[in-house]
């Protein structure tokens, strides 16, 4: 587990990294529009979202609380996985060492 810790970590902290680059030297409405005028951009995008979608799929099954669940769900989509390595850090945290418990959360 402790191995799963450490990359959602480095998942966290190069997330931190390209968001705040992305936001402070990028321009998100004028790079976003060339994106979707792109072939290859719009294939980038629906298979982000299709990860995003499913990763939420995920959250919302082991999640004990849909509020919370759905909370995560709009985290996963705006921050992207900044959200989702900072979800699979607290919930390895709160799995003590338990991989059934973190897989399936309310399930287990």
């Amino acid at each position: 587990m402790k191995i799963a810790k450490i990359i959602s970590v480095l998942g966290m902290l190069a997330m931190t990294s390209v968001l705040i680059y992305g936001f402070t030297v990028g321009d998100f409405f004028g790079e976003g529009s060339q994106l979707f005028a792109m072939p290859w951009g719009i294939v980038s995008l629906v298979d982000l979202y299709t990860g995003f979608t499913l990763f939420s799929a995920w959250i919302i099954y082991r999640e004990k609380s849909l509020p919370v669940a759905i909370l995560w769900t709009i985290a996963m989509m705006t921050l992207g996985f900044f959200a989702g390595s900072l979800y699979a850090f607290v919930t390895l945290q709160s799995s003590n060492g338990d991989w059934r418990k973190f897989w399936l959360g309310k399930h287990a």
